[in-house]
């Protein structure tokens, strides 16, 4: 009988069956598990500097203008789709490519197209600049025009990290997070202090992606000549492109509308309760099922590819459930604390934040988990999710708390429709043998 195979970083086990299928589970747990330590140790670093970046924004320049830069964050995270995109692609397939020349045929040829949608998508904003600015209320069109040129090489960046995801080289990957983030603190508290307030800030973001295109380089065994192996699919990279566009617009798209719909203080302090939201989610995503993929996708045994959605699970509620018994025990002291007196009397829309953001994580974990092993359908269900947020909330914005609401509701549907199908596929008798 031909030997399982577990995960395709490690050598196969010269033992017999059982012992190469215990061997295949522990394997499997056991590259999620440190994995997800390494990248949960980078992702507090990420996030210190980012939340140190967003506290002295918030408390040098005001909510009025932490809701301009944060407009423009939103932006960027948006655009994070088509990084985001390229980045699953390549961890999927470097992954599966056995030989180094397989992965790095699959590298070279995403890094072309990634060049062309990501300076597209720069140039739409840079030359759209002013209407865009106009429905967000931003003072300075420029605002736009200054993030472009980071956009420019955001989704180069998703390439280079998806292939040291592949390779799973999570400590590279996280300290390229983690000087991205870095950067974009140094060079934005140096930029606002000298006097270019929103500008300044803005200006910081697109040179922390700049520098983190370049930083640190390209694991060795990548770095070797290109030759034949599985190529990605236009099937996986629509997918991939379904599902981070879902992704960003339910993560993001209701500050942008806040932003529009509410005036500028009361903008500005929901963007900073919404910080607080995409901790939460970026210690997950990037934490654990960033380390969960490449082990899911690469394993050949189920029973490796169950052990690496049970472990994210219940890490993930685990996270989810610390963060909003905190923020509903601690909302004046956290939002005092991170972002001054002026952001602190937000009752309970932090803790009810924090819940929805916690209810889609945990979605988002089983969503990931079968885009990993196959063409998924729950990708588009997100995308359907994302677009009756827009909706609802275009109709249900009376105030922040309504808005919220709307969050919650929504993602109790979707991890209820998206764990249905996954939870009876699990109940079903497995195929007899033949």
């Amino acid at each position: 009988m031909a030997q399982s195979e577990s995960v395709v970083t490690l050598p196969q086990a010269e033992t017999p069956e059982l012992d190469s299928l215990t061997s295949g589970r522990r394997s499997a747990r056991s590259m999620v598990l440190g994995g997800s330590l390494v990248m949960l140790v980078s992702m507090l670093l990420v996030n210190g500097f980012n939340f140190a970046y967003n506290v002295v924004m918030a408390r040098v320049l005001g909510p009025s203008a932490f809701g301009h830069i944060n407009a423009a964050v939103t932006i960027l995270l948006l655009a994070s789709c088509i990084s985001l995109a390229f980045q699953l692609v390549c961890a999927k397939f470097v992954a599966r490519n056995q030989a180094a020349g397989g992965k790095a045929a699959v590298i070279h040829s995403l890094l072309g197209k990634s060049w062309i949608a990501s300076l597209a998508f720069a140039v739409l904003l840079f030359v759209g600049q002013k209407p865009f600015s106009a429905y967000l209320n931003l003072p300075d069109p420029w605002i736009l025009g200054v993030l472009a040129l980071g956009i420019a090489a955001y989704a180069p960046l998703g390439v280079k990290r998806g292939a040291m995801q592949g390779v799973c080289s999570f400590s590279r990957l996280g300290g390229n997070f983690v000087a991205e983030a870095l950067t974009r603190f140094v060079v934005g508290v140096g930029l606002v202090i000298a006097g270019y307030g929103v500008l300044g800030a803005v200006g910081a973001i697109s040179a922390a992606v700049i520098v983190a295109y370049f930083v640190p380089a390209m694991p060795r065994e990548l770095r070797v000549a290109p030759e034949a192996g599985e190529p990605a699919s236009f099937a996986e990279a629509l997918q991939a492109i379904v599902f981070f566009i879902g992704q960003v617009v339910i993560n993001n798209i209701d500050i942008l509308l806040v932003k529009h719909f509410f005036p500028a203080d009361p903008a500005g302090i929901y963007a900073a309760i919404a910080q607080v939201g995409r901790l939460l989610y970026f210690v997950c995503w990037f934490g654990i099922v960033n380390a969960m993929f490449p082990v899911a996708a690469a394993s050949r045994q189920e029973q490796s590819k169950s052990e690496a959605l049970g472990l994210p699970m219940v890490l993930v509620f685990a996270i989810s459930a610390a963060f909003v018994l905190g923020a509903a025990l601690f909302p004046h002291f956290i939002m005092g604390l991170l972002f001054g007196s002026k952001f602190g009397d937000t009752g309970s829309l932090l803790a009810l934040y924090t819940l929805a953001t916690g209810l889609y994580s945990l979605a988002v974990v089983v969503i990931a988990y079968e885009m990993s092993r196959r063409i998924a359908n729950t990708g588009w269900l997100q995308l359907v999710v994302s677009g009756a947020l827009i909706l609802v909330i275009g109709i249900f914005h009376q105030s922040l708390r309504e808005v919220i609401m709307v969050r919650i509701v929504l993602m109790v549907i979707m991890l209820a429709m998206v764990c249905f199908p996954f939870l009876r596929r699990q109940t079903e008798p497995p195929p007899e043998a033949a």
